[in-house]
């Protein structure tokens, strides 16, 4: 069976975790990703623009 991974998800696994996790634990994920992200832009000297948090 080939693997659809059109939601983004870089393996079968990771793409079955996503669906059967819980909004709270994706919000989670996403805080922390998010704050990873900042982390090296503010590193690497990237000025940040966009979207804020609300």
């Amino acid at each position: 069976m080939l693997a659809d991974f059109s939601t983004g998800q870089s393996s079968e696994r990771a793409q079955l975790i996503y669906r059967h996790s819980t909004v709270r634990h994706q919000r989670r994920l996403a805080r922390e990703t998010d704050a990873e992200v900042r982390q090296q832009m503010r590193e690497s000297g990237v000025e940040q623009t966009g979207a804020e948090e609300a």
